[in-house]
């Protein structure tokens, strides 16, 4: 039995042997001792989760978005789960009715939408796969996932067509149909039929099913209903499937974790959808909300709009990838020094006696009631008023910037972790504990989690700290990767699915990051340097916002472009009397000698050896995008990419 306070031990550690490194014990959720949940009755495929809750709430509302007056974005307008399973009816009868039988592809490709989730409804009735394909990626993958997975019909936003086209005519081996969640153009019906395609709006399609009737076919939990690409940082896109039973134990999991946390969710929670639901994270939360009658309320796809669609949905669940959490945080800290003395000085009382009775123990609601009334509350109010979830993914969340918004937004925030390999959720921190802050929690009760020592960069899962690559074991593994049994093999070994980061037992037995297995490399003097790990430690300066470390084998030294923060940035500017917009500063020595001290001086205090110090830094401006296709979307750094559009920086400093 482990001494970890949230985990038990289910299988001993055991030495390296044969050539293959050293393992550390198996460890399960303390919720799930008495074992997994057990599976919800008449639960068997996604369609169960949808068609369950249309019976329990046929008049909850489900699915709305804000409607237009007058030119501006007025409240939200809801459908009830009643009148989406009606229209889903249709819209998989008229499916039915152009030859797509189960077991096909259909893609997906838009923003999210009522539309995107009554399409992805149709093929769970109908037992097809779903395939969504990226919002954000261009023609390129596109084309290459509708030819990879052969889908032979596509729904797609209005305004995507034109991308659509341009798969042409590569993408018309397979595909046959292709529906618009708007209207079609004359010309783009033109251009459409001349491949022999059949090309319908929404309006046409949903009458197209509506004298039809299909039955649906019998689903097993074994099924696959998703074939979810991954945008690689390297190569083509990976199609992970995902089967009915990933996400259905993935819902009886988290169902479980917030229950054991006095947290479970109703059909009163309404919950923002504004991250794409062609990734994992959001589609399984999504399944999560369906599951309870829950309502979920689309945005208006425009970031700068994001904190006002907020406001008037008043949400109670908020789910961020860290690049949404920075900026609010960004924005709160700007007001917060902008205002005047008083406030400030009240602000920073509040704030440090907050932090200091959480950490104390005390839990989020009780830690500071009087500042939570006085101070607090216009946070609160501004993400709605109702929040009292944010949960963080896709990647790390800053320990200052996660400890900021535990205090300010008077919720609990929580990091979780998992791959769509794993169905998303694999770890969460839980709420009311500040010792898991910086860490991704422990693991949710229905996986088993090891470690395995990575000799090469010095990590151990047996030493008394155990370090090493996190594997994962249970139900929520994917089925393999689409057509490449090759790359299923290389990370599922025995029934555990090796993930490629490196992660740190804690001595509660919540989880911490700490590095990636792959991101590894020798510098000319021969030591090994894990880039990953580095960028972990100086992304907590104070005053960067990202970094990103470069070396090579040629080399005996690294170096790094750094987004500084523009706040800080001004401000040291300010007090050392350097003038200048913050382009400008960026482009000044002294400002870039500034940085480097900064990041030597966390170096020095993370104890880095000499040749993980960095040489010489770029600054840039313009934070790391997906526009310069220098991040995945889910803002991993595509270092391939990153290291061709600094090359400039890179052979002035002679790397």
């Amino acid at each position: 039995m482990s001494q970890m306070k949230y985990l038990i031990e289910v299988e001993k550690g055991q030495p390296a042997k044969d050539g293959k490194p050293s393992i550390g014990p198996a460890y399960r959720s303390i919720f799930a001792k008495d074992g997994y949940p057990p599976p919800i009755p008449g639960l068997n495929s996604c369609w169960d989760v949808f068609r369950m809750s249309v019976e329990k709430y046929p008049n909850s509302p489900m699915l709305g978005r804000r409607e237009t007056v007058d030119g501006k974005a007025g409240k939200y307008v809801w459908q009830t789960y009643q009148q989406v399973y009606d229209i889903v009816i249709k819209v998989g009868n008229a499916i039915r009715s152009c030859g797509v039988e189960p077991g096909a592809k259909c893609g997906i490709y838009g923003a999210n939408s009522a539309e995107w989730i009554i399409s992805m409804e149709a093929c769970n009735a109908h037992g097809l796969y779903c395939v969504p394909l990226y919002d954000t990626l261009g023609a390129g993958a596109i084309e290459y996932i509708l030819c990879h997975s052969e889908i032979s019909i596509a729904f797609t936003e209005e305004k995507k067509i034109p991308e659509l086209l341009k798969t042409f005519p590569n993408a018309t081996q397979h595909l046959k149909t292709i529906v618009s969640f708007g209207k079609v153009t004359p010309e783009q019906r033109q251009e459409i039929e001349k491949y022999g395609l059949s090309v319908y709006s929404w309006e046409e399609f949903g009458i197209l099913g509506e004298n039809k009737e299909y039955d649906f076919p019998e689903k097993k939990k074994s099924d696959i209903c998703t074939i979810m690409y991954t945008s690689g940082t390297t190569g083509d896109p990976k199609g992970v499937m995902i089967s009915n039973l990933n996400i259905i134990t993935l819902i009886a999991g988290v169902k479980r974790v917030l229950e054991c946390v006095d947290e479970k969710l109703t059909s009163k929670d309404v919950y923002l959808s504004y991250l794409p639901l062609a990734h994992i994270f959001d589609r399984v939360i999504e399944e999560l909300f369906i599951f309870h009658g829950a309502s979920i309320g689309f945005w208006r796809g425009d970031v700068k709009l994001l904190v006002e669609d907020i406001g008037e949905l008043k949400p109670s669940i908020f789910c961020a990838v860290p690049r949404v959490l920075d900026r609010i945080y960004g924005g709160l800290t700007q007001k917060i020094s902008a205002g005047g003395l008083l406030k400030k000085t009240l602000f920073n009382f509040a704030y440090s006696r907050k932090l200091s009775n959480l950490k104390g123990g005390s839990k989020t609601d009780e830690a500071s009631p009087l500042s939570d009334k006085l101070v607090f509350s216009k946070v609160r109010q501004g993400l709605g008023g109702n929040v009292r979830l944010i949960l963080s993914g896709a990647a790390p969340l800053a320990s200052h910037v996660e400890a900021y918004l535990r205090v300010v937004t008077c919720a609990h925030v929580l990091q979780g972790y998992g791959l769509t390999e794993s169905c998303a959720g694999s770890f969460v921190s839980l709420p009311n504990d500040m010792s898991m802050l910086g860490t991704v929690g422990p693991p949710v009760p229905n996986v088993d989690v090891r470690l395995e020592s990575v000799p090469e960069m010095n990590y151990d899962a047996l030493s008394s700290t155990p370090r090493g690559e996190i594997c994962i074991r249970g139900d929520t593994l994917f089925s393999g990767y689409y057509k490449r049994d090759d790359l299923t093999e290389e990370v599922l070994i025995d029934g555990w699915f090796h993930t490629g980061d490196v992660g740190e037992w804690q001595p509660d037995g919540s989880m911490k990051i700490i590095d990636r297995k792959k991101n590894i490399f020798k510098l000319s003097q021969g030591e090994y340097v894990a880039v990953e790990h580095l960028e972990n430690i100086y992304g907590g300066t104070p005053g960067i916002d990202s970094i990103w470390v470069y070396g090579n084998s040629f080399e005996s030294y690294l170096v790094g472009v750094v987004n500084p923060n523009k706040l800080a940035l001004e401000k040291w500017a300010e007090e050392n009397g350097i003038s200048g917009d913050f382009n400008s500063l960026c482009e000044n020595p002294k400002a870039k000698e500034h940085i480097l001290q900064e990041l030597s001086k966390i170096g020095k205090e993370k104890k880095l050896k000499g040749f993980e110090f960095l040489k010489a830094v770029h600054l840039d401006p313009e934070p790391f995008d997906m526009e310069r296709d220098l991040l995945t979307p889910t803002y991993k750094k595509k270092r391939p990419q990153l290291l061709k559009y600094y090359q400039v920086f890179l052979s002035s400093t002679s790397i």
